[in-house]
């Protein structure tokens, strides 16, 4: 039988600011885009529990946010800090089983199976690592104990916050049928529509309903949705350390439809990209980027290089080409992004490097690297 963790941290952006900032523990506390008085742009990325009894929530456009808690003590994005801290984290989790699938900076799936015996059982693992969480980084982290990844997700979302659940086999079920039905995996709004529809309400009505039923409702996905309400769910943690692409989007203050601003900011966001990409030592072949029209509508369109990439002056001559392509007189832009993919395997000497002009851009980056690695990222930029 397979022991599966799920932890998540709790509020975990929010949690740093507040350990880091004591004045700010109990108070509502927003991590997310200035909201300029309730006029602000861009969304809510966590916020203390305290704020969430206002409504607040992540991704919640933060001029709701405002409205809803003008009282709150909004906090910028510190992605360096917290993702410092998610290393921490991790090295901490690295301690008890080699294999872990991280879903984001502050949640991963642990694959405890023949890992639980130093502290007995399943259990007592999973509250060593709360502990040393707790005591090495002043966080709290709720986990969710199970033998799949689903009942092991739903249980640590049902232990929050600063919880830990186990759900063995035996209780699987009981505690599974309980739930309302929209609580698995892939059931969205339009599903759960259907679903009262026909009647099916908690997990347990849709375990009984016959699988003959569902297949006509639903097709193929009838029968995984029939497994998950039995509690069946064969995914095995992946573990995976390879990346799969490296991205940056900014959000305007006020909607643009000025070519040369957007011109700006996609440099920016080049450079960006570029740096991370050779401070990981990788190449990219599929560059796309990303454009949000004032009405919400989002758009991508991509390219694919003959050779692997992450020079700036390519990804920002291919975006800004990309861009001018999509681009129609009128449209106004609200978010911009740029993205690279298509790794394959760690940074070669690709072909590109016999071009005596690479290999001077080559010396040329190697340069700004450094004096980006020594006084910061913001210290040195491409010129417009």
């Amino acid at each position: 039988m397979k022991i599966i963790a799920h932890i998540d941290m709790d509020a975990f952006f929010a949690a740093v600011e507040q350990r880091d900032n004591p004045a700010l523990i109990g108070k509502p506390v927003i991590v997310g885009a200035d909201p300029k008085g309730g006029k602000g742009r861009g969304v809510v990325s966590t916020c203390s529990y305290e704020a969430r009894k206002f409504g607040v929530h992540s991704a919640m456009p933060i001029s709701k946010a405002y409205s809803l808690c003008p009282k709150g003590i909004y906090v910028p994005v510190e992605m360096k800090k917290y993702a410092l801290v998610s290393d921490q984290i991790f090295k901490i989790l690295y301690d008890f089983t080699p294999d872990i699938e991280p879903i984001s900076i502050d949640e991963a799936f642990m694959e405890l199976t023949g890992c639980t015996h130093f502290y007995g059982n399943a259990y007592n693992t999973c509250l060593k690592i709360k502990d040393r969480i707790k005591k090495e980084l002043q966080l709290n982290a709720s986990i969710g104990i199970a033998p799949n990844k689903m009942v092991a997700k739903l249980a640590s979302d049902f232990s929050k916050p600063d919880g830990l659940l186990e759900i063995t086999q035996e209780n699987l079920l009981k505690f599974l049928w309980a739930l309302p039905v929209e609580r698995l995996w892939g059931v969205g709004k339009k599903t759960k529509e259907v679903f009262e529809a026909m009647g099916i309400e908690k997990v347990e009505d849709l375990a009984k309903t016959p699988t003959e039923v569902l297949r006509k409702q639903f097709g193929e996905s009838g029968e995984h949705l029939y497994q998950l309400a039995q509690g069946i769910d064969h995914r095995d943690v992946a573990v995976n350390d390879e990346v799969k692409s490296v991205s940056n989007e900014h959000t305007f203050d006020v909607d643009t439809d000025k070519k040369p601003e957007v011109y700006e900011i996609l440099s920016h966001l080049s450079e960006r990209v570029s740096y991370r990409l050779r401070n990981a030592d990788l190449k990219g072949k599929t560059l796309s980027i990303k454009i949000r029209l004032s009405n919400f509508r989002t758009f991508t369109r991509a390219y694919t290089f003959s050779e692997r990439i992450n020079f700036f002056d390519t990804i920002y001559k291919k975006s800004k080409t990309l861009f001018d392509e999509f681009y129609k007189p009128g449209m106004k832009i609200r978010l911009i992004g740029v993205r690279l993919s298509n790794f394959n395997e760690p940074y070669v000497q690709d072909s590109l490097f016999e071009n005596p002009k690479s290999q001077k851009l080559e010396k040329v980056h190697q340069a700004l690297d450094k004096i980006k690695n020594k006084f910061g990222e913001s210290a040195i930029h491409h010129g417009s």
